[in-house]
């Protein structure tokens, strides 16, 4: 448990939770904190899948500047190795990750609900990657992960004009998945982490491989190592209680176990 991260779990449910005021600027100290934590709940038993919130206010307006102002080249590598490493993590969770955003994700903070396999923003939130206004480009990833998510263009606009983007544009544009009114953020988040965590994790987590994979090979070797996901999976528990009980009581009855 960090000064600034911190993970709660509740019902299968890990909720990473930023609490760094006024913003949850995102210094190295919170970089190196939320390293710890993904790892620990990727690799908790009792967390079937994770959410990630900064609150009710704000999820993170990024960087702190004022910790990166007067860097030279040398001093600012290895915060950003260390920006880049805790998304990274964040990524690779075995588990479906969900961003829950309030108010604003701008910058490294909107670099980091990217990291997570879902987004869902409050009807008020503001999202974006400013950094060009301040003579500087993304770099947690966001010039990689948001053209994957809503194509070349569209990044390209969002990244070379910084501004903030409105979530009803947001979702137009595919940079989150769903708009939920303010009050209702984390609660939905929650409510859909839990029926991913109740549902057959080790599927969802070979899901998640065979996808994450897929996106930085050919499409020949994307597909071999979704084969050998398949395969895999028929040494599961769920992979034969789910055929069996859809051949006896039909789809979506089954129970699974995440075994």
């Amino acid at each position: 448990m960090g000064e600034f991260v911190r993970l709660e779990v509740d019902d299968g449910v890990g909720t990473i939770r930023l609490d760094r005021p006024k913003l949850n600027a995102i210094s190295g100290q919170v970089a190196e904190e939320l390293t710890d934590v993904a790892r620990e709940a990727g690799g908790r038993d009792d967390i079937g899948a994770v959410v990630i919130w900064g609150g009710p206010r704000i999820f993170a307006a990024g960087a702190d500047v004022a910790e990166m102002v007067d860097r030279t080249p040398d001093d600012v590598w290895p915060h950003i190795v260390k920006l880049q490493t805790a998304l990274d993590v964040v990524e690779d969770l075995p588990k479906v990750t969900i961003a829950a955003i309030n108010g604003y994700a701008l910058g490294g903070g909107y670099e980091l609900a990217l990291a997570a396999d879902l987004r869902y923003a409050a009807d008020n939130a503001k999202i974006g990657l400013p950094e060009i206004l301040l003579g500087i480009i993304p770099g947690a990833g966001g010039t990689q992960r948001l053209p994957l998510l809503i194509g070349v263009s569209r990044a390209k606009d969002i990244i070379f004009s910084g501004r903030q983007v409105k979530a009803d544009e947001a979702l137009q544009l595919g940079m989150v998945d769903r708009v939920v009114p303010v009050k209702e953020v984390y609660e939905k988040a929650v409510e859909d982490a839990r029926r991913f965590a109740k549902g057959p994790t080790v599927a969802l987590a070979a899901a998640k491989r065979s996808i994450g994979e897929g996106l930085h090979t050919t499409r020949r070797e994307g597909q071999e190592v979704e084969r050998q996901n398949f395969v895999q999976l028929f040494g599961t528990e769920d992979q034969k209680t789910g055929m069996r009980s859809l051949l006896k009581d039909g789809p979506g009855k089954a129970v699974f176990e995440g075994r």
